[in-house]
Order: C-alpha cells, then sequence, then structure tokens
C-alpha cells in the first residue's frame, strides 16, 4: 500500500549580516575558491560523511553538496550560481535533498562591502520549504552556523 504525502509548502525570507576584520577581497576568496570554500561549506565534522563536493564558481556553474549524517540519508545541496559581480555581490537558486525528498529551493543573494577597514557581508535568502521537511526557521540558523564557520577559518 502507497503511503499518501501531505504536501505542503512554507515560504521564508530572512537577512543575516557578517563582519570580518579581513579585507573584501579574502571574504571572497571563502566563497570564489573551492578548495577555500569547502573548508567551512562541505567539511567533514563529527557524524557527518561527505560523499560528493565541487563548486563551478561562474555564472551557469553548478555547486553540489552531499552528505550524510551518523549514516543516514544523504542530504544534497545543488546551486546554479545566476549572477556574479567580482567582490559585491553573488546571486544563486538552489534545491535541497533529503534522500529522494525534495525539501527546498532558495534564491540567495550575498552582497560584500568593505567597513571600517573590513568586510560587511549581507546574506538574503528566500526560499519555499516543502510538505514539512524543514523549516525555514531551520535554514536560517544553519545557514548562520555555516557564516560563522566561515568566519573561523577567515580569521585562522
Amino acid at each position: 500500500m502507497e503511503t499518501m504525502t501531505e504536501r505542503s509548502q512554507a515560504h521564508h525570507n530572512f537577512v543575516l549580516e557578517r563582519s570580518f576584520p579581513v579585507p573584501v577581497e579574502k571574504v571572497w576568496a571563502a566563497f570564489a575558491d573551492k578548495e577555500a570554500k569547502r573548508l567551512w561549506f562541505a567539511a567533514e565534522t563529527e557524524g557527518l560523511t561527505m560523499s560528493a563536493y565541487d563548486d563551478d564558481f561562474r555564472v551557469g556553474g553548478h555547486g553540489v553538496n552531499e552528505g550524510s549524517f551518523h549514516g543516514g540519508p544523504p542530504h544534497k545541496f545543488l546551486c546554479t550560481y545566476t549572477d556574479i559581480v567580482d567582490h559585491e555581490r553573488i546571486v544563486y537558486t538552489y534545491d535541497m535533498w533529503i534522500g529522494d525528498a525534495h525539501i527546498s529551493t532558495s534564491i540567495t543573494t550575498i552582497v560584500f562591502e568593505p567597513a571600517d577597514g573590513g568586510t560587511r557581508l549581507t546574506f538574503t535568502e528566500q526560499g519555499v520549504h516543502l510538505d514539512g521537511h524543514d523549516s525555514g526557521e531551520q535554514r536560517e540558523a544553519g545557514t548562520a552556523g555555516l557564516l560563522d564557520a566561515m568566519g573561523a577559518t577567515l580569521e585562522a
């Protein structure tokens, strides 16, 4: 007998701001350089095993990040870069899956600005979360954690 999935969609928009005591070029490289990004975006941590990572940072390029937590179903992030203005702005769309379940689609805009001898980063996301698999609040918290991890790698 096939189980019916209750269909739903919940929209969530958020803006996160961070200041980093390093120049824009260094913060930019944390996104634009594939291996620098891997240090904070796809780093294997306790309980996380990565199975795929790639990042083709160019307009029309794609990124993938796939792994599983504690042997559970794979979590997959697939993005497409739609706009890149060097050292100023990145815009991309992305989809996320857990196993075969498509859990969300988002559009993200990241703005880089020189500020007080460092960089102010503004991260804006507009997302739709599907069928109750996750929530906007969870995504916002997860993204905040990723930006904090990036900040730690910048200061290391």
